[in-house]
């Protein structure tokens, strides 16, 4: 079994033929012949120049998935029969909450080590967990009201995925204040019962682990709790919220807050870089430009967002802008950050007709920038010290396959862009965590026993 993030690998010296190296990712770049310490703790020591070895070793650090619902990969591909000549986000939505209704701590624990061995093995070594499956199907808390949270917990210590947990406070089912449902119910806290989950989960905190802070939109946060919440959190505790998704909740927004969902949000929190905006789909021009001045992340998600006809967000405005961005897998109708990177390009070019939209300066590589940016945004995201190799950073890497077809003949000036758009083959050999080997050649080190787990709880959640 893996070790959790933190606990001690021991001291190591990896040497690369190339090194993606950067600080927090904004200058990225390949280097020759490097490569670094890790301590005991499984952080950077040192960074050294090492001895060429015609080793094919690309290692690029750990990526980042910025938004997950882990109980979602459970349902993925079971929603796509037409329930609606208008089926949309809302139709979607009463799929997951019947399927969200067979949910105990047992099977999200499976379930999710089976998503976080899958991310491991795509790439991802660091996942941001937007938990809103708190309680029992009625609504009543489990005798231990951090049941569902500590079965996340669990399965990302099982795995050795770096963990954020992002608990979501949800208290109405609309901008108008209007009640939870029944099916909402077990999604829901009163703000002391919110702040209590939070605190009884921080003492739990270790190097892998970090506890922020969800507020699930602004539809199912009133304003003045989320004024409460926000001023009772840590200085440093990240912020998560899904934020104009959807063109309906910015037409609610706007009905009765006065404004659409983002400049709702910015003129009345002080949003930094410490906050993290889910979608963040539909936005004004002046929107656009205030989220990139705040220094908080759009958490996007371009697989759930074609999925369920969300529509496109706004890249180039926002690259030009220089706002932070991220990647996540959210639904789980895709486990694979290079799927994100790819359609996050390949929607800019279907809705301009053109070619080559995310680059930096004439002649830049799509790949390397969204590379860059994926990277860039890891650290005040997720609350760990990731994103990059420098000295003190988390030892969270991945080996890319020198040997694959599609890295024929590669240079490094190509190489980010081999590994994003030559196809569907996993160019990702070997991951490590913490300086801890959780990937070789392809598999998680225990895929086996969590899949065998995965199909006892997929068995339990689909029968009649």
């Amino acid at each position: 079994m893996p070790r959790s993030p933190g606990e001690n690998a021991g001291m190591q010296t990896i040497d690369a033929a190339m090194l993606w190296t950067s600080r927090s990712g904004e200058d990225g770049a390949w280097q020759i012949d490097a490569g670094f310490d890790i301590d005991a703790a499984g952080r950077v020591r040192a960074q050294d120049r090492a001895q060429p070895s015609g080793s094919a070793n690309w290692i690029v650090p750990g990526l980042p998935n910025l938004h997950s619902h882990a109980f979602q990969r459970a349902m993925a591909g079971l929603a796509e029969h037409q329930t609606n000549p208008e089926d949309s986000f809302w139709t979607w939505r009463e799929t997951m909450y019947r399927f969200a209704a067979r949910f105990d701590p047992d099977t999200l624990h499976a379930v999710a080590a089976q998503l976080y061995a899958e991310m491991l093995e795509a790439g991802y070594t660091t996942v941001c967990e937007f938990h809103y499956l708190h309680h029992a199907p009625d609504g009543r808390p489990y005798a231990d009201p951090a049941a569902m949270s500590r079965a996340l917990i669990s399965a990302a210590r099982d795995t050795g995925i770096r963990l954020t947990l992002l608990p979501v406070l949800y208290m109405s089912g609309g901008f108008d204040g209007r009640a939870l449902s029944q099916r909402q119910q077990r999604f829901g806290h009163g703000i002391d019962d919110y702040m209590r989950l939070l605190d009884t989960l921080r003492r739990d905190e270790h190097d892998g682990l970090r506890i922020g802070c969800a507020l699930h939109s602004l539809r199912a946060v009133p304003a003045e709790a989320m004024r409460e919440v926000l001023a009772a959190l840590p200085a440093d505790s990240p912020v998560h919220i899904h934020i104009a998704e959807q063109i309906g909740e910015v037409q609610d927004c706007i009905s009765i807050r006065g404004a659409p969902p983002v400049e709702w949000l910015l003129a009345n929190a002080e949003v930094d870089a410490r906050w993290t905006l889910v979608h963040a789909t539909h936005l004004t021009d002046a929107e656009v430009q205030g989220i990139a001045r705040s220094g908080a992340t759009v958490a996007i998600c371009p697989t759930t967002e074609a999925n369920l006809g969300d529509g496109l967000f706004p890249l180039r405005a926002y690259l030009d802008a220089g706002g932070a961005w991220g990647v996540g897998s959210d639904s789980q109708i895709s486990v694979s950050p290079v799927e994100e990177l790819r359609w996050l390009e390949y929607g800019q070019r279907l809705v301009t007709r053109h070619r080559n939209i995310a680059v930096q300066g004439a002649g830049g590589s799509v790949g390397e920038t969204l590379l860059r940016g994926a990277l860039a945004s890891a650290a005040r995201a997720s609350g760990h010290d990731i994103g990059h190799l420098e000295v003190g950073a988390c030892a969270d890497w991945i080996t890319l396959d020198g040997d694959a077809p599609q890295f024929a003949g590669v240079h490094a000036a190509d190489a980010v862009d081999r590994w994003v758009f030559s196809g569907n083959r996993n160019l990702v050999r070997d991951v490590h965590v913490a300086g801890t080997r959780v990937v070789a050649d392809g598999r998680h080190c225990e895929r086996d026993a969590i899949a065998a787990r995965f199909r006892a709880a997929m068995h339990h959640l689909l029968a009649d």
